[in-house]
Parts: structure tokens; sequence; C-alpha cells
């Protein structure tokens, strides 16, 4: 299988969710934490396959993500 996005699965979730809100707050507050672990894997690769705005970053990922989203 491959790996989605957090969007994709988002998306996914939701599509097969009666329309209830609590449930798609969860869904969503999911969403958002699989976003921030694919951001923190992104900023821990190793130098030569990072992504733009992590190339010139050295330290790690969690820190990467506290610093530009302020969680």
């Amino acid at each position: 299988m491959n790996k989605q996005t957090a969007t994709e699965w988002l998306f996914k979730q939701l599509w097969e969710e009666p329309k209830d809100k609590m449930v798609w707050y969860a869904i969503l507050d999911k969403a958002k934490e699989m976003e921030k672990q694919q951001i923190i894997d992104a900023v821990n690769l190793p130098r030569e396959k990072r992504w733009y705005n992590a190339l010139l970053y050295n330290n790690s990922g969690e820190q990467y993500y506290n610093e530009q989203y302020g969680k």
C-alpha cells in the first residue's frame, strides 16, 4: 500500500462517515497529527533527500515543526 498524505486520509475518512460534527472533529484532529508527523519526518530525512524549506535546517523535525507552526 502506498503512503497517504494527511489530506488524502482526511478526505477518505470524511467521505465514509455520516455527517456528525464530533466524529468529523476527531477525524480532523487525527489528520492534523498525521500532517505534523509527515513534516517532522521530512525534516529528519538525510540532508540530500530533504524538501526545500528544511534543506538548511539543522535541528530536529519536532523543533522545526514547533518553530514553523507554533505548536
